[in-house]
């Protein structure tokens, strides 16, 4: 039976694709599945403002009339200026193990590419950083969180089959939530304060945040700049992601950190429930009764905090801000018994950013790829 590759071009073939991860992964206690109808729009060429920057063609597999999987191929125009590179990005990708289809699929969305004028294809990559990006090739028996893609063992696998080499590895850590704010972060954080000016701003709601919520991205702009494979959010997807995230916020698990000269976003923390177990009830759908399932973990008294995004602006890296933030969360994290944090993917090579682990008990306990290839 041979493989059959269609290009994605109706809404309804686009919701198969979309569907078709949660249906390869329904018995699997570890993949979180994504909203159906929120990935939709992520994907549509007409809702989604990345695409004013962004190209983009899907692919879905068949086999004997089923399908046997997807792959999207992209192609981010302002990060190949920023980098100066002609790289085609895949992702959204997932196979049932089968050579055949691997094979197919990969060879679809590399003659895209190549078409376009590319010169090497990587991922998995999303459009921007705030889609899900790398493969997982290590801990394959722990739960996924929201933020991050799961994959069956035997992904890495074909990669490197086809030829694919490591490009990037991130690195994710269980860390330990302590009895208290350590003394040293205490100390830094005073000092800190009072050297630059600074000051720690809590919110209640959304109507409190929302003036600070630009500057929070335009912040996170600057803080990801020297990240693998980043550019910068235009003002358009600033206010997509803003409406997208604002109303999903636990205010008191959200620190920003407030230059008082000018009242400007110097750093922020944003952490959340865990809404991985939700998610899993969910299946996909916010209705009739995910919503339900979504709203009482965000509200509930977690044992798992997902440290969802972090930034401090490049000027005020290594000199004590992220002790001022966790010197503010960790408090709030106690207080609602959580036991331990999953941090999102931190880039290996970046040192900094994990030293700040330094004073608490971690665990590495995941591991993600970009795998990249020459056209």
């Amino acid at each position: 039976m041979s493989v059959e590759i269609k290009e994605v071009t109706s809404k309804k073939e686009l919701k198969k694709f979309v569907k078709f991860n949660i249906e390869l992964y329904k018995d699997n206690p570890y993949h979180i599945p994504g909203l159906i109808e929120e990935e939709l729009v992520t994907l549509d060429k007409k809702k989604n403002p990345a695409f004013e920057v962004c190209d983009a063609v899907y692919f879905l597999a068949y086999r004997d009339g089923k399908i046997v999987g997807r792959i999207a191929g992209m192609i981010n125009r302002p990060s190949n200026e920023v980098w100066n590179q002609k790289r085609a990005r895949f992702g959204f990708v997932d196979f049932i193990d089968d050579q055949e289809v691997v094979d197919a699929l990969f060879n679809a969305v590399q003659q895209w590419a190549k078409a376009q004028g590319m010169e090497e294809i990587h991922g998995p990559m999303g459009f921007t950083d705030m889609d899900h990006e790398g493969m997982l090739i290590e801990g394959f028996d722990q739960l996924g969180t929201m933020a991050t893609i799961y994959n069956y063992p035997y992904y890495p696998v074909h990669m490197e089959r086809m030829g694919f080499e490591k490009d990037q590895d991130w690195h994710e850590f269980k860390i330990y939530i302590p009895e208290g704010v350590p003394d040293k972060h205490l100390r830094i954080g005073e000092i800190v304060k009072k050297k630059y000016g600074l000051k720690v701003m809590k919110f209640k709601n959304a109507k409190e945040i929302m003036p600070y919520a630009r500057d929070v991205f335009r912040t996170l702009n600057a803080a990801f700049s020297p990240l693998y494979g980043f550019a910068p959010l235009t003002e358009k997807q600033i206010d997509y992601y803003v409406k997208m995230y604002i109303p999903m916020l636990r205010f008191d698990l959200v620190t920003l950190i407030i230059k008082e000269e000018d009242n400007s976003v110097v750093g922020f923390g944003i952490s959340l429930p865990s809404l991985s177990r939700a998610m899993q009830k969910a299946k996909g759908h916010m209705f009739p009764f995910g919503w339900i399932y979504l709203l009482k973990a965000l509200k509930s008294k977690p044992k798992v905090i997902d440290l969802y995004l972090t930034g401090v602006l490049p000027e005020y890296q290594s000199k004590g801000v992220n002790a001022l933030l966790f010197n503010d969360l960790i408090p709030e994290y106690i207080k609602v018994g959580a036991v331990y944090a999953e941090s999102n993917p931190e880039l290996e090579t970046n040192s900094a950013v994990q030293a700040q682990w330094d004073y608490f008990e971690r665990e590495h306990h995941k591991t993600r790829r970009a795998f990249i290839k020459q056209l």
